[in-house]
């Protein structure tokens, strides 16, 4: 039996040091009575990217929904540097070192690319100095941003306004940052930059990334290690490397 066709191949394990989070065996979805994940295994390594691939409908935004907190899985274990998360409110995850990027962008379009950053730091809100470094952090990443910082965001690219809520997010220097399909709706140069975006934070800011994306090719392109839902379920993981023949098979 090949690596591949093991699932969950990391699923009876413990958390290991080597893993910012861990999820065990996760029951979620938007009624009590009707899981859309149906025990769902995932550890995701320090400074590495860990991408969730699959098709329509299997259960992976619901993944990051319910490991976020957005949703309140109905049983199993989201463990982030050794402790449960599971309960806690979101705005106490932003604390903790855990931050989201929803699939539409959420982008603030009649405001200025600076007042967007700033309501990155609303959980410190009263540290002008921190407000102060975090911002110029951001100029420093992006440094397109401090060009346009008077500018409204809604008249950014599309890529332009992937980088502010990425800035934005990145105000709270969270541990960990889960993406959901940061693409959509972009043409094939500005999804580059994204990509590109995502790979800066890893090797550059070793920041542990969980993406889930339908672009399959680019998602394995810059993966570390690849996890495959099928109906809610583990259905294939193992390094993005491994998985040429299950793209071929499986997407193409």
């Amino acid at each position: 039996m090949s690596k591949l066709e093991r699932k969950g191949e990391r699923e009876n394990n413990n958390c290991p040091d080597n893993m910012m989070l861990c999820v065990k065996e996760l029951y979620a979805g938007y009624y009590a009575d009707l899981h859309i994940l149906q025990g769902v295994n995932l550890q995701a390594e320090r400074g590495k990217i860990t991408t969730i691939l699959g098709a329509n409908g299997v259960g992976k935004s619901t993944l990051l929904k319910a490991i976020y907190g957005f949703l309140t899985p109905q049983g199993g274990e989201v463990i982030i540097d050794g402790q449960d998360i599971v309960g806690t409110p979101t705005h106490q995850l932003i604390d903790m070192g855990l931050a989201y990027i929803p699939q539409h962008t959420g982008i603030f379009k009649f405001m200025s690319v600076e007042e967007n950053l700033m309501m990155g730091a609303y959980t410190f809100r009263k540290d002008k100095a921190r407000i102060r470094r975090k911002i110029e952090e951001n100029y420093e990443r992006f440094p397109i941003l401090r060009e346009k910082r008077r500018q409204m965001a809604g008249e950014l690219s599309g890529g332009q306004q992937r980088m502010v809520e990425l800035g934005r997010t990145l105000m709270t220097d969270p541990k960990v940052v889960l993406v959901d399909e940061p693409t959509a709706g972009l043409a094939k140069l500005l999804s580059e930059e994204v990509y590109q975006m995502l790979v800066d934070l890893r090797d550059i800011e070793k920041k542990t990334i969980i993406l889930v994306d339908q672009e399959i090719r680019h998602a394995l392109k810059i993966a570390d290690y690849v996890y495959v839902l099928e109906l809610g379920r583990n259905k294939f993981d193992g390094p993005a490397e491994e998985f040429t023949d299950l793209e071929k098979a499986f997407w193409v």
